[in-house]
């Protein structure tokens, strides 16, 4: 019995012997995957308290901290500590934040800075301080909308993202007079759209559309020749933008115009205003009306803070009296037209926020509103081939669509 018994069990024990069994190395991968902490933000966020809030009128950075339970010494710290990777003085009512806590310690700070990245801080030292970005997606987006009411409404209700509607009347601004659209008027357009977190950020590139009145089609396509330059063209290869812009700012009204006898309103003198002031409110985004290189950034007295761009060998612009530059601006910068390049103010000698633009022409002053806009350049010769090439296959992409949509329609019908 007790010999039967023996090899009933060497027998068992042989069986588990000869099953396969997980390697060392395998058994160490399921661990770790299964304990795999969560570093998406750069810290491991699974086992701590969550406390969410957003920043409030009049908060600054320390008593924000000083709220979540931080000393007023350790919120100083962790300012300085942080000071290259946050200007505290940015923070933004109504942006939301996160706190992290271990037990009843705050362990880490996110701050949303906008909708696509986060400031993470570490608020135990050594303190610390990073930029979390979201993941972002590009996706090709078409739309054709037909005007019935009006060209926001009818974008809305086709499920486009307004921010198109921006895009269209940037490119088209010397095209279409977008505020006499009339009914039937048809736009159909290809472009592509910045995704976050399953929010539209942004139109990234519109790049093929056909703005349909009558019986005219005015194709635009986009083809970038990575000269820093125009990247809308029509069919021809003709720039879709003239030279320069009409005005700089949206302005409320001209207070003062070109003149050669004009008493100043500071010093009372009659002396000449070579130039056209636009009143806007202080913080109105100032754009440059062309391409060109940024020549000067600076204070200049009487002018206050001024940019001075050079847009070719015939022309240049002045934007004088601005609250502030555009970030990063310098000089030797090439800047596109539309490009902010600063803000309405009223610095030097002024009475109130406005702009005081001027343009020389060969080196003389000219009036702005006078001013013939030049031709702009259209494709360069070396670059047509790859240009028709890609306006045919943005236009057989469209076909196609419109094609399929036909196609749709008739089944459903069946």
């Amino acid at each position: 019995m007790r010999k039967f018994t023996t090899a009933i069990l060497t027998a068992v024990f042989m069986s588990f012997a000869s099953c396969s069994s997980p390697s060392s190395e395998e058994v160490t991968q399921a661990v770790e995957e299964a304990a795999a902490p969560e570093y998406e933000m750069g810290f491991c966020a699974d086992s701590l308290k969550v406390v969410e809030g957003k920043v409030k009128s009049g908060q600054f950075f320390s008593n924000l901290l000083g709220g979540l339970g931080m000393s007023q010494k350790d919120a100083y710290d962790l300012t300085m500590a942080c000071d290259s990777v946050f200007d505290v003085r940015t923070l933004r009512v109504g942006n939301g934040y996160r706190a992290y806590y271990s037990i009843d310690t705050l362990k880490y700070l996110v701050y949303d800075r906008d909708r696509a990245s986060s400031i993470v801080f570490a608020c135990r030292p050594p303190y610390d301080a990073w930029v979390y970005e979201k993941p972002v997606s590009i996706e090709s987006r078409y739309a054709d909308v037909t005007i019935n009411s009006s060209l926001w409404n009818d974008m809305r209700d086709a499920g486009v993202s307004p921010l198109l509607i921006l895009s269209l009347s940037d490119i088209y601004a010397w095209t279409i007079d977008f505020f006499g659209l009339q009914k039937g008027d048809r736009f159909r357009v290809l472009y592509d759209e910045k995704i976050c977190d399953g929010e539209v950020l942004a139109v990234d590139t519109v790049r093929y559309a056909v703005f349909t009145h009558g019986n005219e089609d005015l194709p635009m396509i986009m083809f970038d020749q990575k000269d820093g330059g125009n990247i809308w063209w029509n069919e021809k290869g003709e720039s879709m933008r003239k030279a320069f812009l009409k005005a700089p700012l949206q302005y409320s009204r001209i207070s003062s115009g070109f003149s050669y006898a004009r008493k100043h309103p500071v010093t009372r003198k009659v002396q000449p205003h070579t130039g056209v002031d636009y009143a806007a409110p202080k913080g109105t985004p100032v754009m440059s009306i062309g391409d060109g290189t940024v020549t000067s950034v600076k204070y200049e007295g009487a002018g206050g803070n001024t940019v001075r761009i050079r847009h070719n060998s015939v022309y240049s612009t002045a934007y004088l009296h601005l609250s502030k530059y555009a970030k990063g601006l310098k000089a030797g910068q090439r800047v596109r037209q539309g490009e902010v390049i600063g803000y309405v103010g009223s610095t030097g000698r002024s009475t109130g926020p406005h702009l005081d633009f001027r343009v020389w022409k060969n080196g003389t002053p000219i009036n702005p509103l006078k001013m013939e806009s030049p031709p702009a350049e259209p494709i360069k010769d070396e670059n047509r081939d790859m240009f028709e090439e890609a306006a045919a296959k943005y236009k057989a992409r469209i076909d196609t669509i419109q094609a399929r949509s036909f196609v749709e329609v008739l089944l459903d019908r069946i």
